[in-house]
């Protein structure tokens, strides 16, 4: 069994600080929640790399809202529930059509600057949305734009401390509250950061597999965390994969926005044939994971290990104006997508699963709360709507600050905590080697398409690896390594649990959606291992 803690500590021997609020992750999530709280309680927010290193930064499609009067929160809503298959929440839903736009016009506030046309927000459409509500900025560079704009407040904030480059080891729990966190400094020494509230915004955990247009960072600690302090983690083998990344030889898999189809690019195989007909009437525009899907089919049929997508029939003028970041950073690899079919293939992109919240984003765990990625507000469901994922974090936070404030202080001193399990040496083998080997089995056993025989053998695989919770873990790589391995173990046996194929969980051996049986939620316990719960999806 997963320990509750990855180290052995005594509160009594390491340095305390105190703060109000806890923010861990500096993504929109991270920082939005961040502001808020700062209006009125002091925040320390953690970054285990830098203020601006987050999946956030990488997002181009945009933000999904309701702005246009022909659009509506009806309407915004019932593409919600069709891309979630029957797992959304409809109140998680309703929430987010409703409180969207309020959450964008804040943004730009705060000074987020949206592309404009004629002196009105621009809007564009991504696939399985019906109406064009995407706000964009700079073309295609819409996260790294709001995380500008937000990294600004944050710093200039008198309420709010960033502490770069500090990693959080695990959540401290006493008497049933998370009272707050162990840190590894830069320095390698521990503290204990104590709060009324701690708030996880750690974003995504993409790096589980091989491909992944997710930076470093994004190796799931939150829900690793979160699990191991007895969070009840929800729909783990949910794993959205983007289905163009950028496949070229010395390039990283580099992400080609949806919004590139959403403009009239089409997909065509190595031979130059289209083949989106023969997978779905929406063809591609249709939802992530078909798409993903008949692009691998593709690559197998003609024995290739990319797609291309061609927006050469477009205008340069707009191509370049549409999407500078693409375009240039193709160009960087001597690829012009003006005159240059695009070679593509999927790769991991978005976990829809996460830690289980309700509607103010608080976990089972009284005072833990858990937005954006590494949440599970039953929003997404089975399969995220594009660009819902930003929406989410600033709706979501706004509500979590609103309930912080309903908290009373925590009113005591924590020093009674002490943990002492006896551990063993670490293992010598390479973290990175090992690293390497788990983005692997999950690539081979746990990705795309799954089977039966696929998941165990990967299970398998994975649990060979457990001895490492028994090991004393010093490095900020060793902890990663454990907090990727809890991810692994976690995604494989949901996914080997539900027996049918519904969004992103694709199974060989079930291919059709069972609504009879399976039009339920997987929660995931340490103590209780998987619980079924039903969906509120009407």
């Amino acid at each position: 069994m997963i320990p509750q803690y990855l180290v052995d500590f005594d509160l009594r021997d390491i340095p305390t600080v105190k703060t109000d609020c806890i923010v861990i992750g500096s993504g929109i999530a991270g920082l939005f929640t961040a502001i808020k709280a700062s209006e009125d309680r002091r925040v320390i927010m953690i970054t285990k790399k830098s203020l601006m290193e987050s999946n956030t930064r990488y997002a181009q499609g945009g933000i999904a809202a309701v702005i246009s009067d022909d659009d509506s929160p009806a309407y915004h809503r019932q593409d919600t529930l069709m891309a979630g298959v029957g797992l959304c929440s409809s109140t998680a839903v309703d929430v987010l059509v409703n409180e969207g736009p309020e959450g964008v016009h804040e943004l730009i506030r705060l000074g987020t600057l949206f592309d404009k046309e004629d002196g009105v927000l621009a809007l564009t459409q991504e696939g399985a949305h019906s109406h064009r509500r995407i706000l964009h900025a700079n073309g295609d560079a819409t996260g790294y734009e709001i995380v500008r704009a937000l990294g600004q407040q944050v710093a200039e904030h008198n309420n709010i401390e960033v502490w770069d480059d500090h990693y959080v080891i695990d959540l401290i729990t006493e008497d049933g509250e998370c009272v707050g966190v162990l840190l590894q400094q830069p320095d390698g020494g521990k503290l204990f950061l104590q709060g009324d509230a701690t708030i996880l915004c750690s974003g995504g955990a993409g790096q589980l597999y091989r491909y992944t247009t997710n930076p470093e960072v994004a190796t799931g600690d939150g829900v690793a965390i979160a699990y191991r302090a007895g969070a009840h983690i929800r729909d783990m083998e949910f794993i959205q994969f983007h289905p163009t990344a950028l496949s070229y030889p010395g390039a990283p898999r580099f992400l080609i926005s949806e919004a590139v189809r959403g403009e009239g690019a089409v997909l065509r195989n190595i031979n130059g044939e289209r083949f989106m007909e023969r997978y779905h009437e929406l063809l591609e525009l249709a939802p992530r994971d078909i798409v993903a899907r008949a692009i691998v089919s593709q690559m197998e049929l003609t024995k290739s290990t990319f797609v291309y997508l061609d927006i050469t029939h477009e205008s340069a003028e707009m191509v370049k104006h549409r999407f500078p970041t693409i375009y240039e950073t193709c160009m960087s690899y001597g690829l012009d997508i003006t005159s240059d079919w695009i070679p593509v293939a999927p790769a991991a992109h978005y976990m829809m699963g996460g830690i289980k919240t309700d509607l103010n984003g608080e976990s089972n765990i009284s005072r833990l709360f858990a937005c954006g990625e590494v949440s599970s507000t039953g929003l997404h469901g089975a399969n995220r709507l594009a660009s819902n994922s930003l929406s989410e974090a600033v709706v979501f936070g706004r509500r979590i600050i609103d309930r912080v404030r309903e908290l009373p202080p925590l009113g005591r001193d924590v020093n009674a905590v002490s943990i002492q399990e006896g551990r063993t040496e670490a293992s010598t083998q390479a973290i990175v080697e090992r690293r390497l080997k788990l983005q692997k089995v999950m690539v081979r056993y746990a990705g795309l398409r799954r089977n039966e025989e696929m998941l165990s053998k990967g299970l398998e695989e994975l649990k060979r690896q457990v001895p490492i919770f028994g090991a004393s873990l010093s490095k900020r790589e060793e902890y990663e390594f454990a907090n990727m391995l809890t991810c692994c173990l976690l995604i494989t046996e949901s996914a080997l649990a539900r027996q049918e194929s519904r969004g992103a969980h694709y199974r060989e051996d079930y291919p059709q959606r069972n609504d009879e049986e399976w039009r339920k939620h997987l929660l995931q316990t340490r103590e209780l291992g998987i619980v079924e719960e039903l969906s509120d999806d009407v």
